[in-house]
C-alpha cells in the first residue's frame, strides 16, 4: 500500500502526515497522540469520535484522513482548556450532563457547533443538534440543559 503526505492543523497545530488512502481521520488522529478524539463504533454511529472540521462538526470515523488534506480541525482539547472552559464545558459540569464522561468530547464538540451556527437553539434544536451523539449513562435531559444555558451564558456574554 503507498503512502503519501498531507497537511493539516489540529487545535492550532500544524501536523504533516503519511498516510494510506484508507485510513480514517479518527485512526490518523489518534495514532500522532490525539486521543482525545475516542476510538468507539468505527460506523458513525456513537459521535464519540466527533471533531470540527473546517467549523462542521463530522464523526471522524466517517471521514477519510485525506479529506482533510489543507483543514482546521479542532479536537475538544481546543474547543476549552482546563483553566479556561467553554461555556459548553462548564455547563456540563454545573447542570451534571457528564457521568463516565467517554461520550462527553463528542458532546462538546458538537454543541459548540451547533451554538457556532445557531446561539439561540430550541430544545428540539438542540436534540438536532446531538442526534449523532449517544450517552448511556445521563438520559440527554441535563445535556440538553446544559447545552441551553451555555447558549444564555454565551448570549450574556460568557466566552464563545
Amino acid at each position: 500500500m503507498s503512502t503519501y503526505e498531507i497537511k493539516f492543523s489540529v487545535n492550532g497545530n500544524d501536523e504533516i502526515l503519511a498516510v494510506r488512502g484508507e485510513e480514517t481521520l479518527l485512526r490518523a488522529l489518534r495514532r500522532v497522540g490525539y486521543v482525545e478524539v475516542k476510538l468507539s463504533c468505527e460506523g458513525g454511529d456513537c459521535g464519540a469520535c466527533a471533531v470540527l472540521l473546517d467549523g462542521v462538526a463530522v464523526n471522524a470515523c466517517l471521514v477519510f484522513v485525506a479529506q482533510a488534506d489543507g483543514c482546521e480541525i479542532t479536537t475538544v482539547r481546543g474547543v476549552g482548556t482546563e483553566d479556561d472552559l467553554h461555556p459548553v464545558q462548564e455547563q456540563l459540569i454545573e447542570k451534571g450532563g457528564v457521568q463516565c464522561g467517554f461520550c462527553t468530547p463528542g458532546i462538546v464538540v458538537s454543541a459548540k457547533a451547533l451554538l457556532d451556527e445557531n446561539p439561540e437553539p430550541t430544545r428540539e434544536d438542540i436534540q438536532r443538534g446531538l442526534a449523532g451523539n449517544l450517552c448511556r449513562c445521563t438520559g440527554y435531559k441535563k445535556i440538553f440543559e446544559a447545552v441551553s444555558a451555555a447558549a444564555r451564558q454565551m448570549k450574556e456574554g460568557g466566552d464563545s
